[in-house]
């Protein structure tokens, strides 16, 4: 009589061995851990600061909207076009998403994978026969369906390193965006308040122009009556034709700064027109912060930051491949030769067991990919660095100008004075037949270049308030990078309604 075996129990000993060591070793993460490079010489206070203290608008701090320092409404309504319609701010909310989306895609390592498949086959085995009796030996059905898992367990912190970069390339990318933003409305405000300043200048030829034409007109009337020479005449009007040729110039400026503030705004510049109107704007007082702030309140700062603590986190994936992996897979389904019995019990198959791989040579594949994490980590320090000394650089620069300008504008306000002064009496003294004709000339083009060296002044103090403003960072904070998903909210819906509105057309 023969001995019937009993069925053995699966043995799940060492697939949960497996499990525990895998669980135990999960804490560990190779590579280094993070740490903020430090600047070598990061100065307590700002040079240009120390003896200069303007006062403090608060609207800067409160809301972040600093171009509403310069009251002008349309240049308020001009900005908030920005959001709405730049393209290179498109660009920067596009990266974002992409990056959003690279970290979901590093965090989906973390959980198991499950695939299906069915396939149905029929073929033939043995050596072909010409008997009619044979032929349909050997062929044979298969049909089999099957599911299949597998996940790898993060022994060595493989794949929460890859998180850790790619969260950090996000709120690079985040701090990108801010910086475009920035960048846009800065741009946006330097070219307005220039068109204002041109505007003004235009008005000022124009009414130059007009007091050339009563130049000429005198002279006309002095060679008339015999009291001026031919030269006189011909030289009021040689000054009268420059002024105009000047006015007409202006305008060519003009239009190009109309059309790079339609560029701006997301418009063509054929559809796009800025009504001509007084200058109104003057420099405003800008609040100067302490040099530490920028580490916070410069986007272009903490993108650098984070693109350093990404590629630190990636030392960490180069050094996980030297160690060996752990995989967990599981499979069931059924098989069957015929289909009717395709999803019978006795067709039923499984598998289930851990899968452990080490690569043991790779002809330094792995070396030459740790030494390049570890380059690119070096290099974004350096970057990091150079960044932080350049918003330095540009916050000293800003408040230089101001400071000098602001002096050199009581100098020019007196210098304008005294030519204004010297054209009213060198022209009374002309009709007195007491000078000549080139002193007028000469007093009216001091006055002119006096005027447009004022205005001049104040379109570089104005840019140099809106430059400091950025350099300072615009009142973006840091800290909104700790959660990015507002922002992502945020971008997807505008997105969406471009997306629409695109439908729409």
């Amino acid at each position: 009589m023969e001995k019937r075996m009993k069925p053995q129990p699966l043995n799940l000993k060492p697939l949960l061995l497996a499990l525990a060591a895998s669980f135990t070793l999960a804490a560990c993460s190779v590579g280094p851990d993070y740490a903020r490079p430090q600047m070598d010489e990061a100065p307590a206070v700002f040079k240009e600061g120390q003896n200069w203290n303007p006062a403090q608008p608060r609207d800067l701090a409160a809301n972040g909207k600093w171009w509403e320092m310069f009251g002008d409404p349309q240049l308020n309504a001009l900005v908030d076009q920005v959001d709405i319609s730049n393209q290179n701010l498109a660009l920067a909310e596009a990266n974002f998403r992409a990056a959003m989306a690279l970290v979901q895609s590093s965090r989906a390592a973390y959980s198991p994978t499950l695939d299906a498949s069915a396939s149905a086959t029929r073929s033939r085995s043995g050596s072909s026969s010409s008997s009619s009796s044979s032929a349909g030996a050997g062929v044979r059905n298969s049909y089999s369906f099957a599911l299949n898992a597998s996940w790898e367990a993060d022994v060595w912190g493989k794949v929460r390193r890859d998180v850790e970069a790619s969260s950090a390339s996000a709120q690079a990318s985040a701090a990108d965006l801010a910086a475009a933003r920035l960048s846009a409305q800065a741009s946006l405000a330097q070219s307005y308040l220039q068109l204002r300043v041109l505007d003004a200048q235009q008005k000022l030829l124009e009414e130059t122009v007009e007091a050339y034409q009563r130049s000429y007109q005198l002279t006309q009337n002095q060679y008339a009556a015999g009291m001026a020479a031919k030269s006189d005449v011909i030289q009021a009007q040689s000054q009268l034709k420059t002024a105009q040729a000047s006015a007409l110039d202006n305008g060519v400026t003009r239009a190009q700064t109309e059309h790079a503030i339609a560029l701006l705004v997301g418009k063509t510049p054929s559809n796009f027109t800025l009504p001509k109107a007084p200058l109104a704007a003057a420099a405003p007082p800008i609040p100067q912060g302490v040099p530490s702030m920028l580490l916070e309140r410069r986007p272009d700062v903490a993108a650098a930051e984070r693109r350093v603590a990404s590629a630190n986190a990636k030392i960490g994936v180069a050094k996980a491949a030297y160690f060996p992996s752990l995989t967990l897979s599981a499979s069931g389904g059924y098989q069957s030769s015929t289909f009717a019995d395709w999803f019978s019990l006795p067709g039923r198959v499984w598998s289930l067991g851990p899968q452990l791989a080490q690569s043991i040579f790779d002809g330094g594949a792995r070396r030459a990919a740790t030494d390049q994490a570890i380059a690119t980590y070096d290099g974004t320090v350096a970057s990091y660095k150079q960044t932080v000394l350049t918003a330095f650089q540009e916050v000293e620069d800003n408040l230089a100008a101001l400071r000098i300008l602001e002096q050199e504008a009581a100098v020019q306000d007196e210098a304008l004075q005294a030519a204004r002064q010297a054209v009213v009496l060198v022209t009374n003294q002309y009709k007195a037949g007491t000078v000549s004709y080139v002193n007028v000339i000469t007093a009216q083009a001091t006055a002119l270049s006096a005027e447009r060296s004022s205005l001049d002044i104040r379109n570089r103090r104005m840019a140099a308030s809106v430059l400091l403003a950025k350099a300072l960072g615009g009142g973006w904070d840091g800290k909104s990078l700790e959660d990015l998903q507002p922002l992502a909210e945020q971008s997807a819906q505008k997105a969406k309604g471009l997306k629409e509105n695109a439908a729409l057309r």
